[in-house]
């Protein structure tokens, strides 16, 4: 089934106007010019990390080639922008008959970057190309921020469960996308159902406190849930006196409770008595859920509490005080003219302010110590050293305007966790430093 037959508001049937006005009179101007079929190279990189982070994520890649993909000017797109004069009548003609003919390589979705890696580069025309820069950095930003944010409090975790429930903190089509790249990072689950149903994430939930407030005792609430759910579902220990609801959740579903769930207090101490108490009431398999405003700072002071999995919403959902990659999509390189067989000439913007970038088509590869660490970030301007040309980073994503590199989301989270295993130790420091490796240009 397709999400779009639910009515959920996961899929669109246009990305066209998720962009800037100034691309489309761009395109106008350059197609007036005769510039427009010059063949242009763009790419996607950010020029410097998160303060304090060692390494990036890149996220979104799939959601990318939806975008592209679903790129066209249908009928109502077209006359929205004929209402308002936002282009000309010749180049609403082009907009009818577009659709992304060129080519697309990229970091694959889950791999680590750093700052200038070339994590999406884009090729074709300058016209069809400048059209796509506003929706992949929208979809980049916002991901690879929250797959950043899910891969250190994956790490804080040790291994323990992670839950994703930032839906109700942030725009309901961001929820969507959260929880799959939170997914991408490390998380193990999401809340969010439509997540669920348009990316086959794991989802879960039982109650909130409103259920236990709702009855008139919270053993007539926890006994509506045990008789509704089961014996191993998930309570809500903390509306009231958390000792008193953890005897009384045992004693309503026995030793067999699948976990009971803590949300406010101390919670390092509280995890700790509801332990020892479970244990003494012969509950030893009963799991501790904790929530509460958690980041990677609160699960990793957690490491050494007895809590079996985290559930992680707004910090998580926000990028954990960093909600953008700042990624810069920029023009590096473009023939003199429409002639195919037109070399291509390196271009690059010369400003102050740290806004200078390199010109040139690029390669990357990472380069590893003798023990098969990464050590260095080798950004490669035209050709890749014949050394590390079997430590090459980018993939064919998009060839001739046809998705080549559609892969399972289970599939891109088991790169993420290889790519940052094969880091060194300090990476996974959640002390504010410098980049994990340095970028170097050959």
């Amino acid at each position: 089934m397709n999400p779009a037959d639910l009515g959920l508001p996961v899929d669109v049937p246009s990305t066209a106007l998720f962009t800037d006005q100034y691309e489309l009179t761009m395109l106008q101007a350059a197609l007036k010019s005769g510039t427009a079929d010059r063949r242009s190279v763009f790419e996607v990189f950010t020029r410097r990390l998160p303060e304090g982070r060692r390494y990036g994520v890149v996220a979104g890649t799939g959601r990318v080639l939806d975008a592209v993909e679903n790129f066209r000017f249908d009928a109502g797109v077209l006359g929205f922008l004929r209402e308002r004069k936002i282009v000309d009548e010749p180049t609403l003609r082009w907009l009818a008959s577009y659709g992304f003919s060129g080519d697309i390589w990229g970091y694959p979705e889950g791999e680590v970057y750093f700052p200038g890696s070339p994590i999406l580069r884009v090729e074709g025309t300058f016209a069809e190309c400048v059209l796509l820069e506003t929706v992949v950095l929208s979809i980049l930003n916002h991901d690879s921020a929250i797959a950043a944010a899910a891969s250190r409090m994956s790490t804080a975790a040790g291994g323990r469960g992670l839950i994703e429930m930032g839906a109700r903190r942030t725009h309901e089509l961001a929820a969507v996308a959260s929880a799959r790249a939170a997914y991408v990072g490390g998380f193990n689950s999401t809340s969010d159902l439509a997540a669920g149903f348009r990316y086959a994430i794991p989802t879960v939930g039982t109650s909130a406190h409103a259920f236990t407030l709702l009855h008139d005792s919270e053993r007539d609430a926890f006994q509506a849930q045990v008789d509704s759910l089961g014996r191993g579902t998930t309570l809500l220990v903390d509306t009231y006196d958390v000792a008193e609801a953890v005897r009384t959740a045992v004693d309503i579903a026995g030793p067999e409770l699948g976990a009971v769930r803590i949300d406010s207090g101390d919670l390092l101490l509280v995890a700790h008595r509801v332990r020892q108490q479970l244990d003494e009431l012969g509950a030893t398999g009963t799991k501790i859920v904790v929530t509460s405003d958690l980041d990677e700072y609160a699960i990793a002071s957690l490491a050494a509490a007895p809590v079996d999995a985290y559930g992680v919403g707004t910090q998580l959902v926000t990028g954990s005080g960093h909600p953008t990659c700042s990624m810069v999509y920029k023009l590096v390189a473009r023939s003199e003219s429409a002639d195919p067989r037109a070399p291509l000439l390196p271009v690059a913007k010369k400003s102050l302010g740290g806004k200078t970038s390199i010109g040139g088509r690029k390669w990357a590869a990472r380069r590893l110590d003798e023990d098969g660490v990464a050590e260095a970030e080798v950004i490669c301007v035209d050709t890749v050293p014949s050394d590390l040309v079997d430590r090459q980073l980018l993939v064919e994503l998009v060839k001739g305007g046809e998705v080549v590199a559609r892969e399972p989301l289970d599939a891109v989270r088991e790169r993420h966790i290889a790519a940052r295993a094969g880091l060194p130790l300090s990476a996974m420091q959640l002390s504010r430093g410098e980049p994990v490796l340095p970028t170097e240009y050959v």
